[in-house]
């Protein structure tokens, strides 16, 4: 019991440590940083498994000696022998997560906490198991056996079937005929290999989300009042799901939010009652869209809170994947993004696919005729100003108001602006003093112009945005690609970009690979260091394939595409299998080099035995 609590001790002490790092600073607790606790939990109990377990073996040992030394004296001694293999396993696990700290933009903010998290708390629990553990031990574990007599430990009944049954069957196995465990070994590797082109890529995993926001766009133009009229119909049709428990709207967004919406975008934030269907998540948003589209003049799109926000983070626009068509004529690039939309309709996982909202929309355009101006003594720029103020308001005091401060500004009145044959009398002032009316100068004619222009990059840019039904955006957008390069003819001057979350995927999934083998070429080096033999280093190597076996097998059974966080996973069983493979060379080593045991089979099976508790704690600690 003991032994078991001071086990245990480790895990509140190193935290204790590692809150009070982030707290000097200046770090947050958040729901990644916790996540980055949780993977750190196996390894800070395999630190101080290994300790204790190093000095309680060497406790009873003392005991048995003729002139057993002094407690404190083994207990250091017992701790020093499990110094290097542990701050080496410290610094392998640190190493492994450095590649998540260069990562950038939203995966970076997503997973850099994780990262920065592990590696506070492998430092943390290094440090306790060299002070505390030692300081605990020497309080609660005593020297108890007898002089003379060889010291004995008991294991207790689950350890001691684990025990047997590995020694009588994997052991066994592994020792008499290695050829024949190797060989289906290195075939299911090759095979779990083949299973990483065929799984999904995503940026991120799907958010197992409460809510579900579904978006609404009508035509450009459309009043407050009948946008008011339409969301009350699409409303009134996701009541009849009788899984929604609450509806909540709202039409447009304000002008200085960081996401400005016109109105004639509705957004509805939809939540779910628990326990009252059978019906899966899937089939229950899967009606959702029927029933939205049954609305005319409309249309919508789900997507969850966070994955909406993320959307439009990476890429601008409020969906997964958008797809930009830049161009300097805007009818020519919304034609353009009609011939995507329709293409994209016919991929399956495409269907969601929506244009801009952009409409040809009445409009009083006033040009100046700048050889008329001149000759009447009229700047072409002034006379602007002068329109623009007079038309659109300036502002040119503030009222105050309590707290609230409102801007004072003059304009013509309504019954001015509303009437083009007012504006072309609008009284003018030219240089030499006199007032001459608008027409004279400039031309005031009724014409249709576009809703709304969008720039990127100062070029004129067209969207058609896309809500993917089906997981593996890339492989998605890359049919689409292939489909719209042999279908669209681009006009000169005008190009396409496909942009999105499997963008930051790719870009993500690189840098990742490149930073991953870099520290595994530090990782040998640091190994052959340690072990003075690079058979030992290449062997701890050896563990990172066989440990992504699994993790491939088992992500391609329970989730059949791989993400950014797929890939932190696969970091973090890297960081375990090449711990575990340290920890139990160092063990061999340790046992030929100060107990007597020759390079033998009873030594490999004693070593592995005795290291086989620590390493099934990190494993079920870690998983």
């Amino acid at each position: 019991f003991r032994t078991t609590f001071i086990t245990l001790m480790a895990m509140p002490l190193s935290f204790a440590v590692t809150l009070t790092t982030f707290h000097l600073m200046g770090l947050s607790m958040n729901s990644m940083t916790l996540g980055g606790l949780a993977v750190a939990i196996g390894m800070v109990v395999d630190d101080a498994i290994v300790d204790v377990e190093n000095v309680f073996r060497r406790l009873r040992e003392n005991a048995a000696l003729a002139t057993p030394l002094p407690k404190l004296e083994v207990i250091a001694a017992a701790s020093g022998e499990v110094r290097n293999s542990i701050f080496y396993a410290t610094v392998l696990i640190i190493l492994v997560f450095v590649p998540l700290l260069g990562l950038s933009g939203v995966e970076g903010r997503l997973f850099g906490p994780i990262a920065i998290a592990t590696i506070i708390s492998m430092v943390a629990s290094f440090i306790v198991s060299l002070t505390a553990i030692p300081v605990l031990c020497s309080f609660l574990l005593g020297s108890k056996g007898k002089p003379g007599k060889k010291a004995e430990h008991r294991d207790g009944p689950i350890t001691r079937g684990m025990k047997w049954l590995v020694k009588h069957t994997l052991l066994r196995a592994s020792l008499d005929q290695p050829v024949l465990v190797l060989v289906p070994v290195v075939i299911l590797l090759g095979l779990s290999l083949t299973l990483y082109p065929k799984m999904g890529k995503d940026f991120l995993p799907a958010f197992n989300e409460e809510t579900v926001i579904v978006t609404t766009g009508a035509a450009p133009g459309t009043s407050l009042m009948e946008m008011e009229r339409l969301a009350a119909s699409i409303e009134k049709q996701l009541r009849t799901v009788p899984e929604i428990n609450h509806i909540g709207r709202r039409i447009g967004r304000a002008e200085r939010s960081d996401h400005v919406v016109p109105i004639s975008n509705a957004e509805f934030d939809v939540d779910f009652k628990t326990g009252v269907s059978d019906r899966s998540r899937e089939e229950i948003l899967e009606d959702i869209r029927l029933k939205v589209r049954q609305v005319p003049g409309s249309f919508s799109v789900l997507s969850g809170p966070l994955s909406h926000r993320i959307s439009h983070l990476l890429s601008g626009v409020t969906a997964p994947i958008a797809i930009k068509v830049f161009g300097p004529d805007l009818d020519t690039n919304q034609n353009i993004g009609e011939q995507i939309q329709r293409i994209a309709r016919t991929i399956p996982g495409l269907e969601d696919a929506k244009l801009d909202q952009q409409a040809p929309i009445p409009q009083l355009r006033i040009e100046v005729n700048r050889e008329r101006a001149l000759a009447y003594g009229v700047t072409p720029g002034e006379l602007n100003e002068t329109l623009s103020t007079l038309m659109g308001g300036e502002a040119v005091a503030q009222l105050r108001d309590g707290p609230r401060i409102i801007d004072l500004a003059i304009r013509l009145s309504e019954e001015w602006r509303e009437h083009p044959e007012r504006i072309r009398e609008l009284p003018i002032d030219t240089q030499g003093g006199k007032s001459i009316p608008l027409r004279l100068v400039a031309e005031i004619r009724e014409a249709k112009g576009p809703s709304s222009v969008f720039r990127e990059n100062t070029q004129r840019r067209y969207v058609v945005s896309i809500k993917p039904t089906r997981a593996d955006a890339g492989e998605l957008v890359r049919q689409l690609q292939e489909k719209v390069t042999a279908q669209v003819k681009l006009p000169a001057g005008t190009f396409i970009s496909y942009e999105g979350d499997f963008q930051a995927q790719k870009a993500a999934t690189a840098r990742i690979a490149l930073l991953f083998a870099g520290i595994i070429g530090v990782i040998i080096i640091l190994l052959f260091t340690y072990f003075r033999s690079l058979a030992l280093a290449l062997q701890v190597m050896v563990n990172l394939p066989l440990a992504l076996m699994g993790s491939l097998a088992l992500t391609w059974l329970l989730v059949g595409n791989i993400s950014i966080a797929t890939l932190v996973g696969f970091i973090a069983v890297c960081g375990i299998a090449a711990r575990n493979g340290i920890m139990m060379i160092s063990h061999y080593l340790h046992l030929m080099t100060h107990e007597g045991e020759t390079f033998s089979r009873g030594m490999i099976e004693r070593g592995t035995l005795e290291r086989l508790v620590p390493v099934t704690m990190t494993a079920l600690s870690a998983g």
